[in-house]
């Protein structure tokens, strides 16, 4: 994508890749394989136990295996379920097995909820912590914060272009980091075919817990209070207009909550026709239906 800093780590050397119907179960993970693949990391969708599952490889020879709900499996569309299970496992040294994160709501009333289980089927908190783990066991060389992120990266390389043109692009450079955060925020909306990333970019400005929105809110709330510290008329005035400004942000997430939902429903455009010579395998079954279980890895 614009702004990346790296390439990414290229696509999956098998058949299925040239299949429409891999095609479609690729674009519905793209948020997760998209920043992976930045972190150089490749990324494969396979089926598992009982749904479809993102494999990825790593250095070291292991692999983490990305899952949605299997026992019961998840009953909502590929890509999109209601909590994601993060483990490291490898073909061989069994003992490496470990789980890392765990964001499927518990079905066990009487057992402790796992703390990120608050992020539900959010990405980027998953993504978090797979970058912390990995950079924990020296597996990712490159911290994802000034290399993988691609928000920081954007941000940097307008910064670059900027001081390219003289003086004015020096005073500029770094003073609106967050603005141009956000700028790069738009830039991956644009560029993305994906509604399942479009959905995950908006969760990001809409999330009631985390989301911009709510940060926002929270900025005119401090800037509120800090003009009341004036003690002065137009300091309460001022914090007034600063609280009114939070509690219309507010009001704006709570118009959009389910923006997030309906963009992730659509539909995206159909697929150019790809010759069938391409695939050897049998006739693909309907996007959504399962095919004959074939468990090839487990949690």
């Amino acid at each position: 994508m614009p702004g990346d800093a790296s390439p990414l780590a290229p696509l999956p050397d098998h058949r299925d890749v040239h299949t429409s119907r891999w095609q479609v179960l690729w674009q519905r993970h793209a948020h997760l394989t998209t920043p992976l693949r930045q972190r150089g990391l490749e990324c494969d969708i396979e089926f598992g136990l009982s749904a479809y599952i993102v494999r990825v490889s790593l250095p070291d020879d292991s692999y983490l295996i990305i899952s949605p709900p299997q026992e019961p499996p998840s009953d909502r569309l590929p890509g999109d379920p209601e909590g994601w299970i993060v483990t490291r496992q490898h073909t061989e040294r069994h003992e490496l097995f470990e789980l890392i994160y765990d964001s499927v709501p518990s079905t066990d009333p009487s057992a402790p909820e796992r703390p990120e289980a608050r992020h539900g089927g959010s990405a980027s908190h998953l993504i978090e912590a797979v970058d912390q783990r990995l950079i924990q066991l020296g597996l990712l060389a490159v911290p994802p914060s000034s290399a993988g992120d691609p928000l920081v990266s954007a941000a940097k390389q307008r910064g670059a272009h900027q001081a390219q043109h003289g003086a004015a692009g020096k005073e500029q450079r770094g003073a609106y980091l967050y603005g141009d955060a956000l700028l790069a925020l738009t830039d991956r909306l644009n560029g993305t075919d994906s509604h399942v990333e479009a959905a995950e970019l908006l969760h990001q400005i809409l999330d009631p817990t985390d989301g911009l929105l709510e940060r926002l809110g929270e900025f005119f709330e401090a800037a509120g209070e800090k003009a009341k510290e004036a003690e002065e008329e137009d300091g309460f005035d001022l914090s007034y207009d600063f609280a009114d400004a939070a509690a219309e942000i507010r009001n704006l997430g709570e118009v959009l909550h389910v923006a997030e939902e309906r963009m992730r429903s659509l539909t995206a455009p159909p697929q150019p026709h790809r010759p069938a010579a391409l695939s050897t395998h049998a006739p693909a079954l309907p996007l959504l239906a399962l095919p004959p279980a074939r468990p090839r890895h487990t949690r």
